[in-house]
């Protein structure tokens, strides 16, 4: 296949050419082939229909707290001025001891992915690890680079082994924990693929979801390793406060390398509300009520795990760290069009490389919606 690098490894797909047109004499059919078998465009939300009950997209819906809504509502008097994202800056930097110059708030994490696609148009082997979230390489491709990727193996749990990533890839991308498999890497692991001459950028947009009683805080989250060379950690602050629509995330990384992001980003990005919704999530009162939340959704999630593991032919993928659960089940594209006339949304599978049309991704929800969605589940495989 012409442009194949040598030395590729297995599990290992060739680049694809996004900046040129289909048809055009420099793109090869069969890269064409493997790289538009998914839709990577497609995201949970359009799953969900009126009536149905949302299990397809990973936001937690709850009613903002007072110090959440608070801040949101008082800045919508000063809609007349331009954003000051300082003082939203500065709480982020505390919170992950950092210091100011080392984040960049961007309008959402998908942001993110357009401004390192954009800004780093000069790497040469650009390789993104999956399954994952599709952004990444959708915003790589769309800025013209050649994308590679490295395949997850569904036997092994979809862990990582930083084996597996060519040595000379100077762009790597990876999402910890991972959308759609929800496996948490050891932070090890992840911490392996980072060298110089390479920018590893590291997709933690649900690490404010995991949770373990023996650590505290977020483990496995690199947010505050300053010592890794071209390490950027990308966050996003909509999951776990049911922000999807305020848009916000953040950067975290060297300050010189955040400026080649900055530099191709637009004046004032991030509105006042979204400014004033970063600074509260980052004080000490949001991040112990964060702690609470991911203890408990570790709960449900264990219950969600234990209730799937009782359906024939389900098989639930790896170890599950986050707010959703993959799983495997033949014959799953049939199922969720029966799920659907039932009354209850899932998010296919078969639109993630690395995956087919045998899985779906399920949002943890209380125990209540839980049972009901398992029982509801239960009946169309016996049926």
């Amino acid at each position: 296949m012409r442009g194949q690098p040598s030395g590729t490894l297995p599990g290992v797909e060739v680049p694809f050419r996004a900046g040129d047109p289909a048809g055009s004499d420099v793109v090869d059919p069969a890269d064409l082939a493997v790289h538009r078998e998914h839709d990577l465009g497609h995201h949970g939300d359009v799953e969900v229909g009126e009536g149905l009950v949302d299990l397809a997209v990973n936001v937690r819906r709850a009613p903002l707290p007072p110090w959440l809504a608070g801040p949101i509502t008082a800045s919508l008097a000063d809609l007349a001025s331009y954003p000051d994202s300082e003082p939203a800056r500065a709480a982020v930097a505390a919170r992950h001891d950092r210091n100011p110059d080392e984040v960049l708030l961007t309008a959402g994490a998908a942001e993110g992915f357009v401004l390192i696609a954009q800004a780093l148009r000069g790497v040469h082997r650009p390789v993104v690890v999956h399954p994952q979230f599709t952004e990444p390489e959708a915003a790589l491709r769309a800025a013209g680079h050649q994308v590679e990727r490295v395949l997850l193996d569904a036997a092994d749990g979809f862990r990582l082994d930083p084996a597996r990533v060519p040595a000379d890839a100077d762009l790597v991308m990876i999402g910890n924990p991972t959308n759609p498999t929800s496996v948490l890497h050891p932070a090890g692991d992840v911490a392996a693929l980072a060298r110089p001459g390479r920018v590893l950028v590291v997709d933690e947009a649900f690490a404010d979801t995991t949770a373990n009683p023996d650590r505290p805080g977020e483990p496995e989250s690199l947010a505050a390793r300053r010592d890794l060379p071209g390490l950027l950690v990308v966050r996003s602050l909509t999951k776990t406060w049911g922000l999807a629509g305020l848009r916000i995330g953040y950067l975290l990384g060297a300050p010189e390398l955040l400026a080649r992001l900055a530099a191709v980003q637009p004046l004032w990005p991030v509105s006042s509300p979204a400014l004033a919704a970063a600074a509260a999530c980052a004080g000490p009162v949001a991040v112990e009520a964060e702690r609470a939340i991911a203890a408990q959704l570790t709960a449900d999630r264990d219950h969600l795990v234990a209730r799937l593991a009782d359906l024939p032919g389900v098989r639930v993928a790896g170890r599950p760290a986050s707010a959703f659960v993959l799983i495997h089940l033949p014959g799953a594209a049939a199922v969720r069009t029966r799920l659907r006339e039932r009354g209850w949304a899932v998010r296919r599978g078969d639109t993630f490389p690395g995956l087919g049309p045998d899985w779906l991704r399920v949002a943890v929800r209380d125990r209540a919606t839980t049972d009901a969605f398992t029982r509801v589940l239960g009946e169309i495989l016996e049926a």
